[in-house]
């Protein structure tokens, strides 16, 4: 049965707002309050389909599809992503090998300002670039877990240091995907993203020492944050305006990791920084002498993972692990992706307008929306992962019962995190489904002229609803040209804005949050964690929404084509 979306259903905009947010206030506030992240998420998607079916009068099958449809994706990739990640970083820990990578660290710089910009920001990137959904922040969280950060700094600074690449995402994955829904050419887009988040990739790094040592602490180590995100900024700039977006991240976080690592090798910080609760370094063991092949070795496994989920995310290689081109299929077609229509959802619901364009006539969009599960199970990041745990328990020598305990542990340890995952997407995919997330980004419209400065903060509420910067751009990159063209205002600006605004609700939503809290050993702590980093990300998103506003009446020389 054919359904057609309703964005006001309750006949005043705001009330009906008030209604579409109702599962996100539920979800967050029972966060914030301390409840238990399983005990919200379910509380939140029961709050979902109440809405969806009886404030939006939505068919309570496809509201049910829905959600199945979510929790699917929930668990593959975003789950078996998370789950990978943790067990290798437990398999290095088992074998002791993950203590020669943190005094090798340590040797680089004992520093915890220093460790937290090589490890979040220019790791992370890297990683970000690779492979996106999650993994930098399951990655990074846990390799300072590791050096001995508190569980809820290296939470948190995973989580803040993960958003000025997101734009760009996995291999320009969230800019290709905007350039498609808006009809804007994607060069221009990324064009205008490398001329806006440059600023951010400046500030973050500080924002970042800043958070763990005050402003006091960033000017004792200015020299470095100068270098982590300066040369990522340069990088960034010039690959997203003179190449695209498709390698920004990869190449810029390649970048920064080395700039910083020579650069320490000739500076370093007057006053070595630690946290307040833990000893100086003076009064600590010194740590054992390491030999060139010891740290090597004990590199092995993260070097193995890097290399991995940069082949995972390549288009040609994930193309070769689904089964080839379909005019040239391999011998793993049919076996290594299975995809299947959702009943009683794919091609069932229409957007209308202002979402979208509709045809003179017509109270719907031209193509139902899709919802098609693809079970790639051997091409999604996970499995890179995965066959990177394999290789290194290969170099490490683990025994198969070893390998095998350890996963199981960590699959027990891990089952409430992943029930908790794929209920919050479940949850995203009802808000998506039923149009109350259109409804919420529709209030930003009307705010006429100082509309540039919310359009960012659009993106930012689609990220933090869906968890990704890719997803929030498909669910708002037409809104945003329409809204642009309507107020007279350049679309390149408005709908690029979607996605280096949406950056910065990275770091608070549910899925992050609970990846976060899941790689740092936090559960139960996720509200601790989203309070934690909740100012950092509106103060962020504001500052983007503010540059954007100062560009479209101001600096339009900054837009590319424009005046």
């Amino acid at each position: 049965m054919d359904w057609v979306q309703v964005y006001d259903p309750l006949g005043s905009a705001w009330l009906s707002t008030l209604l579409a947010a109702a599962p996100i206030v539920v979800l967050l506030g029972l966060l914030v309050i301390g409840q238990s992240a399983p005990r919200a998420a379910v509380a939140g998607l029961l709050v979902a389909l109440t809405v969806a079916v009886f404030g939006f009068g939505m068919p309570g099958s496809a509201a049910a599809a829905s959600a199945v449809y979510g929790a699917l994706f929930g668990m593959l990739p975003i789950g078996w992503i998370v789950l990978s990640a943790v067990f290798l970083f437990h398999l290095t820990v088992r074998t002791g090998q993950f203590e020669v990578v943190k005094h090798s660290v340590a040797a680089i710089s004992p520093d915890r300002r220093m460790q937290a910009l090589l490890i979040a920001f220019s790791f992370g990137t890297f990683v970000e670039g690779a492979a996106g959904f999650g993994t930098p922040v399951a990655i990074s969280a846990a390799l300072m877990i590791g050096l001995g950060f508190s569980p809820l700094y290296a939470a948190g600074l995973a989580l803040i240091a993960n958003t000025s690449p997101v734009a760009f995402g996995a291999l320009g994955t969230p800019i290709t995907t905007l350039a498609k829904i808006s009809g804007i050419d994607e060069m221009l887009l990324s064009q205008m993203a490398g001329r806006q988040l440059p600023f951010f990739s400046l500030i973050v790094p500080a924002w970042l020492v800043a958070t763990m040592a005050g402003w006091r602490g960033v000017v004792g180590a200015w020299p470095a944050i100068l270098v982590c995100g300066g040369s990522f900024a340069g990088i960034q700039f010039l690959t997203a305006n003179f190449h695209g977006p498709t390698l920004v991240d990869v190449v810029g976080g390649l970048g920064s990791l080395l700039s910083l690592a020579v650069f320490l090798r000739f500076w370093q910080p007057r006053e070595v920084w630690r946290f307040p609760d833990e000893p100086p370094v003076e009064t600590q063991v010194a740590p054992p002498v390491l030999t060139r092949r010891e740290v090597a070795y004990a590199w092995v496994p993260w070097l193995l993972l890097s290399v991995l989920v940069f082949l995972w995310g390549a288009p040609q290689v994930r193309e070769v692990l689904n089964g080839g081109p379909a005019d040239r299929p391999n011998a793993l077609s049919g076996i290594s992706r299975v995809t299947w229509e959702m009943p009683r959802l794919d091609r069932q619901v229409y957007r209308t307008a202002p979402v979208v364009e509709v045809p003179a006539g017509s109270d719907r969009a031209t193509e139902a929306e899709r919802a098609i599960y693809d079970f790639n199970w051997l091409s999604t990041t996970g499995s890179g992962i995965f066959i990177a745990a394999i290789l290194t328990a290969l170099w490490l020598r683990v025994s198969p019962r070893a390998f095998i305990t350890q996963f199981v542990l960590t699959v027990f340890q891990m089952r409430w995190a992943l029930l908790t995952i794929a209920c919050m997407l479940a949850l995203a995919f009802v808000t998506k489904y039923s149009g109350s997330d259109a409804t919420m980004g529709l209030a930003f419209t009307r705010t006429g002229w100082f509309y540039p400065f919310f359009a960012p903060m659009l993106g930012w509420l689609g990220v933090a609803l869906t968890g990704s910067d890719t997803s929030s751009n498909a669910l708002f990159g037409s809104l945003q040209r329409i809204t642009a063209e309507q107020l007279k205002l350049n679309p390149v600006l408005i709908v690029a804005s979607n996605s280096t605004g949406g950056v910065m609700g990275k770091m608070i939503d549910a899925q992050s949050i609970v990846v976060a809290a899941v790689a740092t050993g936090q559960n139960g702590g996720e509200g601790r964690i989203l309070r934690f980093v909740f100012f950092h990300s509106v103060a962020l998103a504001c500052l983007v929404g503010l540059l954007t506003l100062a560009q479209a009446y101001w600096l339009t020389w900054m837009i590319p084509g424009g005046d």
